[in-house]
């Protein structure tokens, strides 16, 4: 709701009143104009700039705003890990998952070099997977920095291996599309298949649960990439050694 931009834009009493709704949201969307302008020493012509500021009409267009902003950052009870390990294993494992799986390890065993990304909780576990494939004998690394140069000649008969929940993160984006250019084969694994970067690689790799989050932070569980990630480079090993 209150954006940085937003926040740069205050003057020092709107900063002061901003200050003051923050830590009192709960007690201001019960408030009058005037009880608001009384408990922080300013104007109502003061408060009314500041609604526009934040694109509305008035004060009551305000306090709607506040509270849908406050019901949708409440706390929500965070699921059992055992309901979203449940919820993988009926929704995808059972369909043609390990033939998937199977492509995509036909496609690692081939190529020369082996590239994962990702970010966040995404790219904690790209750097697993990227340990978890060198130590069962296929070399691999993992580049976090998306603005690393690429070059073409590294890249020839390379596969990289892009992690994302959603598969619609930036900074992935921007980097496979370069390493796509230079010729690398593309495999992600993704929550849902037709998202960006789902639809950007040769092999996609899709394990459908429910989005999970806690306040702001995304914490869909990562069971299923674990588990994709350590059978894949099982099935590697497998090839490799036949």
């Amino acid at each position: 709701m209150f954006t940085s931009e937003m926040i740069s834009s205050f003057n020092e009493l709107e900063t002061s009143l901003y200050n003051y709704i923050i830590k009192n949201a709960d007690k201001v969307i019960y408030m009058r104009i005037r009880d608001l302008a009384d408990e922080t020493h300013v104007s109502t012509s003061t408060i009314l700039r500041f609604c526009r500021k934040l694109n509305c009409e008035g004060f009551s267009e305000f306090k709607v705003k506040l509270k849908l902003y406050l019901d949708k950052t409440k706390e929500s009870q965070v699921k059992s890990s055992q309901y979203s390990l449940s919820e993988f294993m009926e929704r995808t494992l059972k369909g043609n998952f390990e033939t998937v799986i199977k492509d995509a390890a036909s496609l690692i065993v081939k190529s020369d070099n082996v590239i994962f990304i990702g970010t966040g909780s995404s790219g904690i576990l790209a750097e697993y997977g990227a340990r978890y494939f060198s130590s069962l004998g296929k070399f691999s690394m993992y580049v976090k920095d998306p603005y690393i140069p690429i070059h073409a000649n590294y890249l020839h008969n390379s596969t990289t291996i892009a992690l994302s929940v959603s598969g619609e993160n930036s900074f992935t984006i921007s980097h496979l599309n370069q390493l796509k250019q230079k010729g690398s084969n593309i495999i992600s694994i993704t929550n849902n298949k037709h998202s960006p970067i789902a639809k950007m690689a040769d092999i996609n790799i899709s394990y459908y649960v429910t989005e999970e989050w806690y306040k702001t932070s995304n914490i869909t569980t990562q069971i299923p990439v674990v588990y994709i990630l350590e059978e894949t480079a099982r099935e590697v090993h497998k090839l490799s050694e036949n």
